[in-house]
């Protein structure tokens, strides 16, 4: 168990927080990591996309009854939710070491939140993402252009039947759910107290997408992805998925920014440290 250790009078802690990203870091423009990072979020967004949303073509295409598939045809909602869970866990882990394995705009602006990512390192990832998000969405064309068309190119909307409320409630308990997740995966302190149970840090998060792909597909498609939404909104480019893209913003980011807040100052109680460093240097 995390515990705090006694050295010299003074309390110390068996783990250790990494320091804050400052807002803006000059210093990261003159450093190749910073670069690699970057294309790093780029490629992984790219394989993101290529890799589901022909997943969920291919299973538009096999059910369609009118083009002679088969009602249960394809690997259904599950193996969808699985697809988009899957490979969050495999970019994860290939890319955690080089970029941190975002993957994901809210997730970047959670981190930056956080304190976990400089300004100018959040902007720019969100950039490659969706311009990763774009190109995935663009192979996927290139390679299957009638089935593209037709069966909506992945693109998110609101499903029929459902009000714009629920479907952004959908979309912030969902991105609430992927970056808690992300924020308990990779805690420092929770490592440490759990030294003892290996957690490979992807496997949660990527068991986050699917358990919640389950639950809002049919509601929104699932976004949880800003970059996700809008590369397939950019190729599709149709009046339906534009006209709900603001949702796939809107309720990502304030999920994010809610479970930042909740794991941050919340369950990690950083307003009341905060307090307790401010009493004891003015009582001083």
């Amino acid at each position: 168990m995390s515990k705090d250790l006694e050295a010299g009078g003074f309390a110390t802690k068996d783990y250790q927080d990494p320091p804050p990203a400052p807002l803006i870091d000059a210093d990261e423009f003159t450093q190749w990591s910073f670069y690699r990072a970057i294309i790093a979020e780029f490629v992984a967004t790219l394989l993101f996309l290529y890799v589901t949303v022909l997943t969920v073509i291919g299973y538009s295409n096999q059910s369609d009854i009118k083009n002679g598939g088969q009602i249960c045809g394809g690997v259904g909602i599950l193996g969808i939710a699985w697809a988009f869970g899957g490979m969050i866990f495999v970019l994860v882990y290939c890319t955690a070491g080089i970029s941190g394995g975002h993957i994901n705009p809210a997730v970047t602006f959670g981190l930056f939140l956080a304190r976990k990512v400089s300004l100018v390192r959040a902007i720019l990832y969100m950039a490659a993402q969706c311009l990763g998000a774009i190109c995935g969405c663009a192979l996927v064309k290139s390679f299957q252009k009638a089935h593209y068309n037709e069966y909506g190119g992945g693109a998110n909307s609101l499903a029929d039947g459902y009000s714009t409320g629920t479907g952004l409630a959908a979309e912030i308990i969902g991105t609430f759910v992927l970056v808690y997740t992300v924020f308990s995966a990779t805690d420092p302190k929770r490592n440490a107290r759990d030294s003892h149970v290996p957690v490979l840090a992807p496997l949660p998060i990527g068991f986050a997408v699917f358990m919640v792909h389950l639950a809002t597909i049919p509601i929104t498609g699932t976004g949880i992805n800003p970059a996700r939404s809008f590369g397939a909104a950019v190729i599709f480019n149709k009046d339906k998925p534009w006209d709900d893209q603001w949702i796939f913003w809107v309720g990502p980011f304030i999920g994010a920014a809610i479970a930042a807040i909740y794991h941050q100052i919340i369950l990690r109680a950083g307003a009341v440290k905060a307090l307790g460093s401010f009493r004891s240097s003015t009582s001083v």
